[in-house]
């Protein structure tokens, strides 16, 4: 479980594939490592992964093919910006919301709007993901933890509002218009639909 606020912006060392169903994706991220063992849970970009060896500047996770299709952990190269994220401990604050690491979808950055201190970003969303979203709710895009601006549903999309502290230490201050970034709705959205359409009384 994750908060969505980033630790470190880390970066990519290597992507290489191991088999037809996985690839060995290699990180630098010396801060997230300071307390971490083979074994743990990170966030990277938003998608949870777990540690399978270290040093002290570099992880490396085994990444199966479903995954590199369904998040944009496969348009990564060396050098590529990413956000890092530890698991959640129990004496810790939660400054975001409730993040699983479990990636729902892709989007994509459609305009960038800067203001004097922030900058408003539309992104367009799968029409099967829109629905999950409502206005002052939460969306983790790339792993940020976010609160929706609007919503729309024609086209699917939602804008979100980044503060200077976004921009300085996430990707999203790199990201441009076309680029893919990994969303995650709210949990809490996709139970109660479930629960709703299972019948289950009020």
């Amino acid at each position: 479980m994750f908060t969505g606020i980033v630790e470190e912006l880390g970066q990519v060392v290597s992507l290489d594939p191991r088999t037809d169903e996985s690839a060995r994706l290699r990180v630098r991220g010396p801060k997230v490592l300071t307390d971490t063992s083979a074994g743990d849970s990170i966030a990277v970009n938003g998608c949870c992964l777990t540690v399978v060896e270290h040093d002290a500047e570099q992880f490396a996770a085994d990444v199966m093919c479903e995954t590199l299709v369904r998040t944009g952990l496969g348009d990564l190269g060396p050098g590529a910006p990413v956000n890092l994220e530890r698991a959640v401990r129990a004496d810790t604050r939660l400054g975001g919301h409730l993040v699983q690491g479990h990636v729902d979808g892709t989007g994509t950055v459609l305009e960038r709007r800067r203001a004097e201190h922030w900058e408003v970003v539309r992104i367009g969303v799968p029409a099967e993901l829109v629905r999950y979203l409502a206005v002052k709710g939460s969306v983790t895009v790339d792993g940020t933890s976010l609160t929706v601006v609007t919503v729309t549903d024609e086209p699917p999309a939602c804008t979100v509002s980044l503060i200077p502290t976004t921009l300085a230490a996430t990707t999203l201050g790199h990201r441009q218009a076309g680029d893919r970034v990994n969303l995650e709705v709210d949990v809490l959205a996709k139970y109660v639909e479930r629960l709703l359409a299972s019948g289950a009384p009020a």
